[in-house]
């Protein structure tokens, strides 16, 4: 009884399949399957024989590698100044010039100031101080007491002579009279000559071991013509020196 019921089950399942697969064909319009049946060959085209495009022809172009890309940056020019930099390079800044003329002390600091002040040179002259730890002096020995100094200068009004100092300081020097001091021997000798001809019989010229200052005198923005002038005063300052150089 299995065996029969196992063939049945087999035959209704291969009877199904059939029909699924081929029973579409069976209640089907006969012209309408000869319809579809007709594929217009004519007309057919196979796809190997149609021509590519210009863009599916052309080969493709790789991406750069990282590499490569830092290679074309490399290559690239460098950018250009910036334009402050350029404009700085156009027109450097100009170095002012300054005249100095010195240096001075004493009487001849007053005199040549007096002849700068003839120039009008207004703001343009100014003054500096310099310091040398050694120079030279036109001087009077000490005098024994006040009264002394006091007779001496007296004198030396008499004679015309209004520079003059009186050393204060404890020492070996002290209640000397000064008359000028130099930094060279040359211009201290040139200045006592100076006042031998006023009639000063007892001064003397000594190198002085001291700090000393002298003036020197700072014209700045001097143009040709300033400098002709005062460059013509060398005549009457003759141990005095002149230069042309940046101001400080």
């Amino acid at each position: 009884m299995s065996k029969k019921l196992a063939w049945g089950l087999l035959l209704a399942n291969a009877l199904l399949f059939s029909w699924m697969r081929w029973g579409g064909m069976l209640t089907a319009d006969p012209e309408a399957l000869a319809a579809q049946a007709e594929l217009h060959a004519d007309k057919v085209i196979l796809l190997k024989e149609v021509p590519p495009t210009k863009a599916e022809s052309a080969p493709p172009v790789a991406a750069p590698a990282p590499a490569a890309a830092s290679a074309v940056a490399l290559a690239e020019p460098a950018s250009a100044p910036a334009p402050r930099l350029i404009g700085e390079l156009a027109n450097p800044p100009q170095i002012r010039q300054c005249l100095f003329w010195g240096e001075f002390s004493g009487s001849g600091l007053a005199d040549a100031r007096q002849k700068l002040s003839e120039l009008h040179l207004g703001a343009r002259l100014q003054t500096s101080t310099i310091e040398h730890p050694t120079g030279f002096w036109v001087y009077m020995q000490p005098l024994k007491n006040q009264a002394a100094v006091q007779r001496k200068i007296a004198q030396l009004k008499a004679l015309g002579v209004n520079d003059y100092f009186v050393v204060q300081e404890a020492g070996e020097w002290q209640r000397a009279i000064s008359l000028g001091v130099f930094r060279t021997e040359r211009a201290a000798e040139n200045y006592l000559a100076s006042l031998r001809k006023q009639g000063v019989r007892t001064a003397k010229v000594s190198e002085r071991n001291s700090k000393l200052r002298f003036t020197q005198f700072v014209i700045a923005n001097a143009d040709t013509e300033i400098e002709a002038k005062v460059r013509n005063l060398l005549k009457e300052f003759p141990d005095s020196e002149l230069k042309m150089s940046d101001c400080n």
